[in-house]
């Protein structure tokens, strides 16, 4: 759904390999690399400001828009086929190593999207809302073994294998959750 607020997403959000111009870069990921690897702030007040600006008027545009059912469905699987296919790379956050904290963000918003869709889901299949309840918590529990005081340790140092256990468990749970759409549409 990022995309549909035009150039809100890449201001917000991209990387730098997304960016034609490096000296048009802003967003998250542009302040990331001045704190992590530049060490240093220097000249981020107006990246600063305009990431300020852009996540105002997101707020706003979100809150003003209507969603249809396919597009909650369909967007917690996109935003956990994100996780298992991109995220789990490390490239998410390649600066500051958060990468965690990004996963578990867009398993919320797809937990969040799925909670919208449960009653109904339930009503058609409730069998399938149960495996999917499961499912989200055993995501939730492969994740809290990488948590480290408030938040997640530092991506750098999971090792390959756990890795790929966190992208197997939040494959196992888009698997049934890309047919929600289908059923309570």
């Amino acid at each position: 759904m990022a995309e549909s607020f035009g150039d809100l997403d890449p201001g917000i959000d991209a990387r730098i390999d997304d960016v034609d111009n490096p000296a048009d870069w802003t967003g998250f990921h542009r302040i990331e690399k001045a704190m992590w690897q530049d060490k240093t702030l220097d000249g981020m007040s107006p990246i600063a400001d305009k990431l300020d600006a852009d996540m105002v008027t997101l707020k706003s545009k979100v809150g003003g828009e209507t969603y249809q059912t396919a597009q909650l469905a369909n967007g917690a699987v996109e935003l956990l086929n994100e996780v298992s296919t991109k995220k789990v790379t490390g490239e998410e956050d390649r600066y500051s190593h958060t990468d965690l904290w990004d996963f578990a963000a867009n398993v919320d918003g797809a937990r969040k999207c799925f909670e919208l869709l449960k009653p109904a889901l339930a009503a058609k299949d409730p069998d399938l809302a149960q495996r999917l309840e499961a499912r989200f918590i055993n995501v939730a529990d492969k994740l809290s073994k990488h948590r480290q005081g408030d938040g997640y340790v530092d991506y750098s140092t999971v090792p390959e294998d756990q890795r790929r256990e966190l992208a197997d468990a939040v494959n196992a749970l888009a698997e049934p959750l890309s047919r929600v759409a289908g059923l309570v549409v």
